[in-house]
């Protein structure tokens, strides 16, 4: 078994560690729930590598290890939104996506807001395709979905994301009064 652990390690621990982490600090916003499922999902991937039949890439494996993984730890806790519902931000600038948000250097709450307001399938495709930069093929793998479905909820999601930062369908800052 020394050299299954060694392998793993090398194979998918080491190059997928900072994906996973990431994929799920951007679910929780919260650094030590992060690290907890990571290692979560690093245990149960090792425990299931024996099950693992090659059928898509290894990171789309161990990043659908790393969702199911988030979504049952929220099951169990019965997750609280740690952020308001109702948010609006005075000035953004000229960001229009998320993965701009996160290229101009903008604050971590103003993405963790807009992601809070989506629905769990919208946060979750924004998460795989903006933030991760998976391809629609890869994000349909991971979330068991058709590739049109994650190409209209992306589309929903940034939408919603847009509304949510004071951002009207094309990118430009509107206030509500």
């Amino acid at each position: 078994m020394g050299e299954n652990r060694e392998a793993f390690i090398r194979d998918v621990y080491q190059p997928y560690h900072q994906d996973v982490y990431q994929y799920c600090l951007y679910y929780t916003n919260n650094i030590e729930e992060a690290k907890d499922l990571t290692q979560e999902t690093f245990v149960k991937a090792l425990h299931s590598i024996g099950s693992f039949q090659g059928k898509s890439t290894t990171r789309t494996w161990i990043i659908s290890i790393a969702r199911n993984t988030t979504i049952d730890f929220y099951r169990k806790r019965k997750f609280q939104r740690l952020l308001p519902e109702k948010w609006r931000r005075e000035q953004v600038g000229d960001v229009v996506s998320p993965a701009d948000l996160t290229e101009k250097g903008a604050d971590w709450e103003v993405l963790q807001l807009a992601l809070s307001n989506l629905k769990k399938d919208h946060r979750q495709v924004v998460i795989l395709r903006a933030l991760k930069d998976f391809s629609v093929r890869e994000t349909a793998e991971i979330l068991g979905w058709t590739e049109s479905k994650v190409r209209v909820t992306y589309h929903r999601a940034i939408q919603k994301m847009k509304q949510s930062i004071g951002l009207d369908a094309e990118g430009v800052m509107f206030y509500e009064k």
